[in-house]
C-alpha cells in the first residue's frame, strides 16, 4: 500500500468514527433517544456481529447507558483479558470508552485505565461517559496505535475492540504494544481475522476497509505479526462469523519476562 493509499485510508476511518461520534451525541439529545429509546438503532452497527450485544448484560449494567449503545466493537476484549485489582491496562482504539469503562472496574482504585483514540469525538465522547459513570481511574489519550504515547514498560494488559484490523501499519501497532508493555504483560484483544486461503483480493471483495473487513490479517498473518514483534503463548480463537470465511477473534499473547 503506497503512503498515499494508507493516508487516505486513515482519513476514512477517522471520517467514519468522528461521524458516528457525532451522531450518537446528536441522537442523545433528544429526550427519545438511548439505546432503548426510539432512535437507538441508529447508533448501532448494522453488520452481524457487531455492537452492544457482544456484552453481557450484566457488564452493560454497570456503566453508562450512552458508552453501551456506543459500542461499535466485533467482541468483549474483557472476557479474554483477565483483569486483576491494582493492574494497568490499555485500550487501542477506545471509541466511546466502553472497554475502558469496564477496564477501571475491574482494576479498581489501585489500578488505572487508559484509553487511546485518533478522533476528537470519540474522545469527547468517551470523557463524557467517564464522567457520568464517576470514573476516577481513568485517562483518554490522543494519538495513534502505531505511534503510543506512554512510555516503555508503563502497562500490564493491552486490549483492543475490532480496532487492529483498521491500521495500515500493523507491524508498528504490534511493536508498540509490546514495547508499552511490563515484562510478562499480556495482550488479550477481539479483532477480525480472516480464514488463512483468502487472499487480499479475496477480503476486499467481502467489505470495506472502514466496515472492518478489507484490512483484516488472516490467522496465520496475525500469528506471525505478534511473533515478529517479541510476543510468545500466542492463541487465535475464533468466535462468529462477520462476513463469509472471516471471523471475530479472540487473540491473546505475553511478552515474556
Amino acid at each position: 500500500m503506497s503512503t498515499s493509499d494508507r493516508d487516505a485510508v486513515m482519513d476514512a476511518v477517522r471520517a467514519r468514527y468522528a461521524t458516528a461520534a457525532t451522531s450518537f451525541a446528536e441522537s442523545t439529545a433528544s429526550d427519545c433517544c438511548g439505546p432503548s429509546g426510539c432512535c437507538g438503532a441508529a447508533v448501532e452497527v448494522d453488520e452481524a456481529g457487531f455492537g452492544q450485544q457482544l456484552y453481557p448484560a450484566a457488564d452493560r449494567d454497570l456503566i453508562p447507558a450512552d458508552a453501551v449503545a456506543a459500542s461499535l466493537g466485533c467482541g468483549n476484549p474483557l472476557a479474554v483479558a483477565e483483569l486483576r485489582e491494582g493492574e494497568t491496562v490499555l485500550d487501542l482504539g477506545s471509541g466511546g470508552g466502553i472497554d475502558v469503562l469496564l477496564s477501571a472496574r475491574r482494576v479498581g482504585p489501585s489500578g488505572r485505565a487508559y484509553g487511546l483514540d485518533m478522533t476528537d469525538e470519540m474522545l469527547a465522547l468517551a470523557a463524557a461517559n467517564a464522567a457520568k459513570a464517576g470514573a476516577t481511574n481513568v485517562e483518554f489519550l490522543k494519538g495513534t496505535i502505531e505511534s503510543i504515547p506512554l512510555p516503555d514498560q508503563t502497562v500490564d494488559v493491552v486490549i483492543s475492540n475490532c480496532v487492529i484490523n483498521l491500521s495500515v501499519d500493523k507491524p508498528a501497532v504490534f511493536a508498540e504494544a509490546f514495547r508499552v508493555l511490563t515484562p510478562g504483560g499480556r495482550f488479550g484483544v477481539t479483532d477480525v481475522v480472516a480464514e488463512d486461503h483468502l487472499t487480499q483480493e479475496d477480503r476486499q471483495a467481502r467489505g470495506e476497509y472502514v466496515g472492518c473487513i478489507a484490512g483484516a490479517l488472516t490467522m496465520s498473518e496475525y500469528r506471525a505479526g505478534l511473533a515478529a514483534a517479541g510476543f510468545t503463548d500466542i492463541e487465535i480463537t475464533p468466535t462468529h462469523a462477520v462476513a463469509a470465511e472471516m471471523h471475530s477473534a479472540i487473540v491473546k499473547a505475553v511478552k515474556p519476562r
